[in-house]
């Protein structure tokens, strides 16, 4: 390797570390609140800053980049862990280790899949706001995801809410 190079390795290798520290703990909190596994959250957080390692983006918005690398991660993740499961495996509540009713899975589900359509017919940045919001990432960092002004991100907020909430009793109500 010749001493160029070397120094270019150095460098980008004190910028990742740098980046690492600033958003480790935010894209852990995402995962984990994504995927509702404090564990694989970690193995998921690690895999996405390997691939930031790796593959660097071109663009400079690297928050931006982190934000979706980690919800496509997390999805399939889920995904994964959906298919590896058994279908007919019994579901015990973490709590009391009692065995919910059939009908309450299917409850759950329903309200998780109404939940799911309701953000798939929201635009994408209001669908991107809730998301954020409910990840816990503060307003500064949801504007500086998003691209729009600190100022806003409350008024985005708010709409998107309202959306949401139309949007599912809309569908509520047509049984969907």
């Amino acid at each position: 390797m010749g001493v160029i190079s070397y120094f270019k390795k150095k460098k980008y290798e004190q910028n990742f570390k740098a980046v690492y520290e600033k958003y480790y703990d935010t894209i852990f909190r995402r995962i984990s609140y994504l995927t509702g596994d404090m564990h694989a959250a970690e193995d998921l957080a690690q895999e996405v800053f390997m691939k930031l390692y790796n593959s660097p983006p071109d663009h400079n918005n690297i928050a931006a980049w982190l934000n979706k690398v980690s919800t496509n991660t997390s999805y399939n993740y889920i995904r994964n862990k959906k298919i590896h499961e058994g279908k007919n495996e019994m579901i015990y509540k973490k709590e009391t280790d009692n065995v919910i009713s059939i009908e309450e899975v299917a409850i759950n589900n329903c309200e998780v899949d109404l939940t799911k359509k309701v953000l798939n017919t929201l635009p994408p940045r209001d669908r991107m706001c809730l998301i954020l919001k409910f990840s816990g990432y503060k307003y500064s960092e949801i504007a500086e995801i998003i691209g729009v002004d600190k100022n806003s991100v409350g008024t985005l907020i708010s709409r998107a809410q309202r959306k949401f909430k139309e949007n599912y009793l809309n569908l509520e109500e047509r049984g969907e």
